[in-house]
């Protein structure tokens, strides 16, 4: 089990490195600059302004220096906000989006497994059936057109609440339904299509047969088999939620960390596009990991198979 955790440890620090080269050099070859301004300013006051951020340096040279800085927490200083260090950025837009991201989080756990699991005990009825619809259906709507039609309906055609800003826990309804809709959606169908697969196997059904109550059987034997598929595909859903939807958050004018990256992008604003992207990249990567390691604490022959090979 421990060769199996630094190999997979080793693969994500490989991976993580990987990203950061594409991006950055990805980020440098795109056309425009951070200092493209409609009206250029002189040479000279060009050339201070990239010796004073060192864009003046070779790319290669750029990524080593800033890969040097990274590593000793220093994330640089946002071209958008240069009063500020992206460090501070992040802290103080990242919490808005983890507000309403955990809410989602929780919810989008909590009420999919739900519905799965009443869908799979009550398959071909009229409930199972509403759900799979339902789960259809929030799989197939993007979240920005789901976030549209709330601010039309509930507060331009109702009234009931504002159509967008933040500091007000009215303010957190509509994101927190916009963004929660499609991980439901699918961890909804996941958990009921797995159950489907388990219940009607023969240690199941011998189980009813002694007798054993439902709650038990489910509890003992199905969620803890309907767990192992499962692992691999919920959790990599857990760091979209917490760094947030770059369409929600401007449909509802949340300043959090998904839209300051849009305009991190839209000036490409260096230093706070690479620190977002590793900032995902780490979440995605470490959930991996996690997921990894769960499923072969749950299935043994995972593990054993990762050693021998």
């Amino acid at each position: 089990m421990a060769t199996y955790i630094f190999r997979r440890t080793a693969a994500l620090l490989l991976s993580i490195v990987l990203v950061s080269v594409i991006v950055f050099f990805l980020m440098h070859l795109a056309p425009g600059g951070p200092f493209s301004f409609d009206k250029p300013l002189p040479p000279q006051q060009m050339e201070n302004i990239f010796r004073k951020y060192g864009l003046d340096r070779p790319i290669p040279e750029q990524y080593i220096r800033w890969l040097t800085a990274m590593l000793h927490g220093d994330f640089g200083i946002p071209y958008q906000s240069p009063t500020e260090t992206v460090t501070q950025v992040i802290l103080r837009t990242w919490p808005v989006t983890l507000a309403y991201g955990g809410i989602a989080v929780a919810i989008s756990f909590g009420l999919g497994m739900l519905l799965g699991a009443i869908a799979a005990f009550r398959q071909n009825s009229w409930i199972d059936n509403l759900v799979t619809f339902v789960s259809t259906l929030g799989m197939a709507v993007p979240s920005y057109v789901v976030a549209f039609l709330l601010v039309f309906v509930i507060a331009v055609q109702l009234g009931w609440l504002p159509t967008g800003g933040w500091g007000e826990p009215q303010h957190l309804i509509m994101p927190v339904i916009a963004f929660t809709l499609g991980p439901t959606a699918i961890i909804a169908r996941m958990t009921r299509t797995n159950l489907l697969e388990i219940l009607p196997l023969d240690y199941v059904r011998l189980a009813r047969a002694r007798g054993i109550p439902t709650r038990l059987i489910v509890r003992r034997y199905v969620l803890k088999n309907a767990a192992v598929p499962m692992i691999t595909i919920l959790l990599p859903l857990v760091p979209a939620l917490l760094t947030g939807s770059i369409f929600v958050e401007s449909v509802f004018a949340v300043p959090g960390l998904g839209r300051f990256f849009v305009t991190s992008a839209v000036y490409h604003d260096y230093p706070m596009i690479m620190a977002v992207a590793m900032l995902v990249a780490v979440l995605w990567g470490v959930m991996y990991l996690i997921s990894d390691v769960l499923y072969a604490l749950i299935d043994p022959r995972v593990g054993l198979a990762g050693e021998a090979g």
